[in-house]
């Protein structure tokens, strides 16, 4: 998948892919088997496994490597899809021949292992800074703003009517109202964050046109290859909104790494633009933009204020979403200075 650390099969327990093998079996047959296992250190709140699929009398140089995805956390404060929404969202992505991975198919009751999918394993880059800096991708970065403005085009053209359950999402009704609700549930007062808030519903742009939109369109959530882009990743936040609020979010400072350049820290802002206009989208606002990036940086300060509240009241102990609570505060920083105008 990418250059991430992985823990040895063997330093797990015997049976640690059991559920997996099992539920291999119900849908390739008996014969069916796993091989070649390995299970990435980064994921986040999910498990994931990464496979290969032996068909069969199948030889291993003819299986098929897979990747499991598995909710392992859930909470009333979660902003993320079902496992089963991002799977049905990925599988009209994929019919309309976007580079996603491939939906292989969805746990369900019978093979107990809670909420979760299969995809096909897509090679490439997924480290922001590998993307930034790596000399072996600079022929990618010279392309891959361009691919993104194209697949955000086609992304905006499905027909709602195939993700129509992305209606009840709060994102797609109003993603202000949606970030001042999740924002009100924590109790935790940030004077950054609402001053935020109400620059937000104080400066709202002109309605556009509601479309299919990622949701957390940003480097770190799409694959990476020597050609440009290979897949986007990580679909937990689609919903129905301004095709421009993706535009706002992957150029948003903390998604820039340190990088001066504004697109995921790899580009400047034209090719985005410009491919997006060319496959098919509207002309982009540059304001709209701003506002967009402004709201991003709102967001992301709740979401790390969901995450240090996790660690304290939650049940999700760890070190990273620890430091999430100290973010908060550096991003509601970068929000004041962005709006102010200091930071571009």
């Amino acid at each position: 998948m990418n250059s991430q650390s992985a823990q040895s099969p063997d330093a797990l327990a015997p049976d640690a892919f059991d559920d997996i093998r099992r539920a291999v079996k119900r849908r390739f047959g008996e014969a069916a088997r796993i091989g070649n296992i390995v299970s990435p250190t980064l994921g986040g709140s999910n498990r994931t496994v990464v496979f290969d699929l032996i068909e069969g009398n199948t030889s291993p140089k003819g299986s098929r490597r897979l990747v499991s995805r598995q909710e392992t956390y859930s909470a009333e404060d979660s902003p993320f899809l079902s496992p089963s929404d991002q799977f049905q969202v990925m599988a009209a992505a994929f019919r309309h021949g976007l580079a996603v991975p491939e939906p292989v198919f969805e746990y369900d009751d019978t093979d107990g292992m809670g909420h979760g999918f299969v995809t096909g394993f897509v090679a490439g880059e997924t480290m922001p800074k590998k993307i930034i800096s790596d000399p072996g991708l600079a022929e990618a970065r010279l392309r891959l703003a361009r691919d993104l403005g194209e697949f955000e085009a086609r992304l905006n053209e499905i027909p709602l009517a195939e993700v129509a359950f992305l209606e009840r999402i709060a994102d797609s009704a109003d993603p202000i109202q949606a970030q001042r609700a999740r924002y009100d549930f924590y109790n935790e007062p940030h004077p950054g964050i609402e001053l935020g808030l109400r620059w937000l519903e104080t400066h709202r742009p002109p309605p556009q046109k509601r479309v299919l939109i990622h949701g957390d369109f940003r480097n770190g959530n799409f694959m990476v290859g020597p050609n440009g882009l290979a897949a986007v990743l990580d679909w937990e936040c689609s919903h129905i909104g301004s095709g421009i609020e993706d535009f706002g979010w992957i150029s948003t400072r903390s998604w820039r790494f340190g990088s001066k350049l504004p697109v995921g820290g790899f580009s400047e802002r034209a090719p985005l633009y410009e491919a997006y206009t060319a496959a098919g989208g509207p002309k982009v606002d540059p304001d709209a933009v701003r506002y967009w990036e402004i709201f991003g940086l709102v967001r992301w300060a709740i979401i790390n204020m969901m995450q240090a509240h996790g660690h304290v009241f939650g049940g999700r102990r760890s070190v990273v979403f620890a430091a999430c609570g100290r973010n908060t505060s550096q991003i509601e920083y970068d929000l004041l200075m962005t709006i102010k105008g200091h930071y571009a």
